[in-house]
């Protein structure tokens, strides 16, 4: 996938050397920034964290809902709709993302979750609802850093969006109760809301899919896809960092005094994450690696299939355990540590564009 733009802030992302263009190549710092500012108001400003958990439209916090939304909303606008039987035709991409989001990342979590927390039962729980969570927003994001597939991206998330309304519960109930009773292990019950896991997908995916279609489509049939994509399109794609930024100072502001008050309790939830992140991702691109299947589908593959869906995880296990549940908690240390790991792949893969992939 060649990169036709180096402006910085267009979250596109990297120059055609395979490099993160300039702004770019600062992301890191901007995001270490972010989530400090959104410590330090979680913790400094009184009644912050009452007054966002206030606005929601049911268990799903509104402000952060607008985050994701504007996160998200550019990076779909930039996908090329008419280019997405392409990617469905290819059944080897198809069948190794479904195997490697719905069978193989959910038991390494499991058994990770156990060998790392087994004498913790509310966190252990709290990692395996991270684990079923397959992501549908940010990963957009770190695909299109690492110069992905875009329209393989969007193909693989709506995949997992559908699967994840239908078996999100059931893979519950499997991973929680009857394979921990197969292995003689304590067994957790959870009740998990089939509207909750709807909603995260509808409100998450569905509205800024639709917005980017509609926006790609109207935009080309008015003005052409040349002006589209050399004078709208990196006018919007600041949007996306700003979008990203913004969630992740409300993230942390939410959950800023349980991070800083249990610092031992985040470093145990933190590790198995931190193992799971990078050996799902390196499968990935040793799998597509070992298909053929290119650089931009085996990154979107393996960022596909190690990210998660961290805004629903945080969701269900609210909704199910309660706001200051341990269960609550290992959800929101997902993004403590996604969202600098992932950044940390993103060069990772850039750095194996070069030595283990032809152009």
């Amino acid at each position: 996938m060649s990169i036709k733009t180096t402006t910085p802030a267009a979250m596109g992302p990297a120059s055609n050397g395979g490099r993160l263009s300039t702004l770019d190549s600062f992301l890191p710092l901007w995001i270490i920034a972010a989530m400090a500012a959104g410590l330090l108001l979680g913790r400094l400003v009184p009644g912050l964290n009452t007054a966002l958990e206030a606005v929601q439209i049911g268990s799903i916090s509104l402000p952060i809902a607008i985050g994701l939304l504007v996160m998200m909303y550019p990076v779909l606008a930039k996908v090329r709709y008419n280019e997405t039987r392409r990617v469905l035709a290819d059944r080897r991409l198809m069948a190794t993302s479904l195997i490697l989001n719905w069978v193989a990342a959910p038991a390494f979590m499991f058994a990770l979750a156990w060998i790392f927390v087994p004498d913790l039962p509310e966190y252990r729980t709290g990692l395996i609802i991270v684990g079923l969570a397959r992501c549908i927003a940010m990963v957009m994001i770190w695909n299109d850093l690492a110069c992905g597939d875009r329209e393989a991206a969007t193909v693989l998330v709506l995949i997992n969006s559908v699967f994840q309304v239908f078996t999100f519960g059931v893979l519950g109930w499997f991973y929680l109760q009857l394979l921990p009773a197969w292995l003689g292990l304590p067994t957790t019950s959870a009740d998990f809301s089939f509207w909750t896991i709807t909603a995260s997908v509808l409100i998450f995916l569905g509205l800024p899919l639709l917005a980017g279609f509609l926006t790609r489509t109207i935009g080309e049939k008015a003005k052409g896809r040349q002006w589209y994509e050399s004078k709208f399109l990196p006018k919007l794609g600041p949007w996306a960092l700003y979008g990203l930024l913004f969630t992740i100072v409300l993230l942390f502001a939410l959950q800023g005094d349980s991070i800083t008050s249990k610092p031992l309790d985040v470093a145990r939830i933190a590790l198995p994450l931190l193992v799971y992140f990078v050996v799902v991702f390196a499968a990935g691109m040793a799998i597509g690696r070992a298909l053929n299947l290119g650089y931009a589908k085996t990154t979107t593959l393996a960022f596909t299939a190690s990210g998660n869906n961290f805004e629903l995880a945080i969701a269900v296990a609210i909704g199910t355990f309660g706001v200051t549940s341990g269960q609550a908690l290992a959800g929101v240390v997902g993004p403590l540590i996604e969202v600098p790991v992932l950044v940390a792949l993103v060069y990772a893969a850039l750095w194996a564009r070069t030595r283990f992939f032809t152009h």
